[in-house]
Formats: C-alpha cells, structure tokens, sequence
C-alpha cells in the first residue's frame, strides 16, 4: 500500500501479531498500522470487562528472527448498544491500534479477532477480576498471553501515531526526479515494489515485472520481448518531483515515464484470446464488507503467508490485478461488475501452479484434515465469488523497443 503502507510483492516469512499492509503480496516486515473493522455483540459479563488491559506476549525464535517479547495494550470498551470493541496496540511494533472485527465476554471467557491479521485471542478472567490468561493464536502455535488491568498510571505509553505525509495532489502528473537502477543482486529470493511516503523502490523485478505493474496487466499479456525482460533483474530506487503521497495510478504514472526514459520502452497495444480466469459473482452473491468510503484510504493487499490474504479497502480490479501477478500463471479478468472498494480475509491451500509471479515454487499440498481448501473452493466459499478457467480478448502489450538501463 502506498503510505498507509506499501505496495510490496516479497517472499513470506513468519509474521508477527501485525502484518505488513501491501498493495500486491506478502513481506518480511513486522509493521505497525491501524486496521478496522465492525464488532460483534457481547454478553453480559459475570465482571466487568471493559478497561484497560495489558500483557507481554513472549515469541520464540525461529528461522528468520530471534525471540522478541512484544507488550501488548488492550482497551475494552462498550458502545451505546452495547456491543462490546476491543482495540489493541502493539506498543514495540510502533503501537498502532488494531480493532477487532469480532469480540464476546461471556461466563468470564473473553474471545476476540481481528481478521484483518489473521489472529485471535481467547482468555479466561481470573475470580478476582483483574486478570485474563489466555493464547494469542496467529498461525498454526498458540502462544499464551496473560492480560492484566491497568489504570491510567501504570498503563504502558502508546507511541504517537508517525505523521502521515499528506496526499499529492490529485491533478498532479509527477515524474521521478532523482532514480537509482542497479542490477539485483544474484539469487535474491522473492520479489518487492513499494512505496513508503512517498519513495519508490524494487527488489529483484524483471522489465517485464514492472511493465506488469505500470500498465496493470499480467506477464503473458506483455509480448515480442526479447528474452533479458524476462530474465535479468533490478533494484529501483527512486524520489518523485511533485510533492505528498502519490496515489496508485500516479506511481504508475511515474513509472511508465521511468520506463520510457532508462529503458527506452517503446511498444504497441493490440488484443488477443488468451487462456484467462474469469472472476464473477457465484450465485449465492458475495461475502464480504465494505471498505472505507475515503477516496484517499489507498487499497491494502497483503499475504501473511502462501495462501493467507487480508484485502482492505480494494476494488474487484485491485483483486484481480494481485491473483494475476502474484498468484496466477494467466489473465485475471474482473467480470463481477461489483463497484466500490471491500474487505476480506482469504485462505487457502497453494498448489504448485501457483505463486511464480512472486518467484515461490510452492510444495504440493498435503492431505492434512484442518487445511483450508483449494483457491477456487475458498473463494466460493468465504467471499461468495467465482473463478472459472476460460477464454477472453485481453489487451496485449506488443514490445517494440526495449535497452537495459544505465545505472543513474
């Protein structure tokens, strides 16, 4: 995502409590942001629940990081309904707020989730109320978390929200002023694009990747290339002219112009039948919420893992764009006729057609009984969507002229 995160395309890693908001895939980041959703009607309580709680959530070390302990704030309130909201902060994670999509108190048993991490958390309050021991579960290990209450005195400081760089101008047509081309470095694992602020880069991306980012369409709609499109790859580092936050078209924008000018892109439109998936709405109608109706809240695609992604705030393009490059070996064409941007969370098992836009050779499935289902049973199922293999005329990108770029 831009800004409000990144857009990034990465292989996963482990992740902890809060993902990496991305525009087009996974990350290796563990990030700090705020993420909303509705909340669900609570019980009444055998003690009173709301407040301010906190705990230290003890992770252990794994491949790619050492152990970390994590503190962690959890304020419980109530709204004028009645339903019960829980917000958590992940105070050595930068400390932005976290709301649970779903949340009950009942025989002294507190459950909530926030969906949009994929993570969940159930404990059960001590008789004399003051605290909850439970498991924080994000992923396949439970860990146990021990909440207790607090009082605005001992209450660990929440960090101040990082100043948010204002939007660019909408009318604006920025360039990049200053750009950094290198060649990758060899055998760098996964992919990146992103945009923090309002600085672009790339990690490990093939012309032809960035021609699939800057014009929104998938590797085999990009033909004629000669084969180093496809083969060697750069690092991109690069400051727009204009300032603020650029929106997604305008990073295209400037990297079309980026293109045109160190690569020397030249190339023609046409259409073609091509092999494609065709995304609709399945018959019992679709599942998910609505996201937020700020036309300048950027879109959020990330993946916690192969096969687990959270969509904030997307368009049914937006979707279509991600399964295309990130997931799919073909087109991705949005027929769903669905306007306005959504939520939802994703979760399937990867089989090993999929994922080689992210440059992932995924293992074949295992028969476990509590993995989730293929991709196109799940999004039938958990999003009332439908994919289908078939035909379309899609536009094609013919490749007329194309030179490796200088460094600067």
């Amino acid at each position: 995502m831009m800004n409000e995160g990144r857009v990034c395309k990465q292989k996963p890693r482990r992740r902890v409590l809060l993902g990496l908001i991305c525009f087009a895939a996974g990350s290796i980041s563990v990030f700090s942001g705020a993420l909303c959703a509705a909340q669900s009607p609570a019980a009444t309580p055998d003690n009173d629940i709301a407040g301010a709680w906190q705990g230290t959530l003890h992770v252990p070390a794994a491949a790619n990081h050492p152990a970390i302990d994590l503190r962690i704030v959890n304020r419980i309130t109530k709204g004028d309904d009645g339903k019960l909201m829980v917000s958590d902060y992940s105070i050595d994670q930068g400390g932005g707020e976290m709301k649970a999509s779903s949340a009950s108190f009942e025989d002294g048993v507190l459950k909530f989730a926030i969906e949009a991490i994929d993570g969940s958390y159930e404990g059960k309050m001590s008789a004399d109320g003051k605290s909850i021991a439970g498991n924080w579960t994000q992923g396949p290990n439970p860990l146990p978390l021990l909440f207790e209450r607090t009082t605005p005195e001992t209450e660990w400081a929440i960090p101040p929200a990082p100043a948010r760089l204002p939007p660019m101008a909408a009318d604006a047509h920025p360039s990049f002023e200053v750009a950094t081309i290198e060649p990758s470095a060899p055998d760098e694992p996964g992919k990146l694009y992103g945009v923090r602020g309002n600085h672009f880069k790339t990690i490990d991306m093939t012309l032809t990747d960035l021609i699939g980012f800057a014009y929104g369409v998938q590797q085999k709609q990009v033909v004629g290339q000669p084969q180093w499109m496809d083969k060697n790859k750069w690092d991109i580092e690069a400051q727009p002219d204009v300032p603020g936050a650029p929106n997604r078209q305008q990073v295209a924008t400037m990297v079309q112009k980026l293109l045109a000018d160190r690569f020397q892109l030249k190339f023609h439109k046409d259409t073609k039948e091509l092999s494609a998936y065709l995304l609709t709405v399945a018959k019992g109608g679709q599942k998910m919420s609505a996201g937020s109706a700020d036309p300048n809240q950027l879109p959020a695609l990330f993946f916690r893992g192969l096969g687990v992604l959270t969509v904030q705030n997307a368009t049914m393009q937006d979707f279509a764009g991600l399964m295309q490059t990130a997931v799919l070996d073909r087109p991705v064409v949005d027929q769903t006729e669905l306007q306005g941007k959504w939520n939802f969370l994703l979760k399937w098992t990867p089989d090993e057609s999929q994922f080689g836009g992210m440059g992932i050779k995924v293992s074949p499935p295992t028969d476990a009984m509590d993995a989730p289902p293929p991709l196109f049973t799940a999004i039938q199922e958990q999003i009332g969507l439908k994919l289908e293999a078939g035909k379309a005329q899609v536009p094609v990108l013919v490749i007329d002229k194309a030179e490796q770029p200088s460094a600067h």
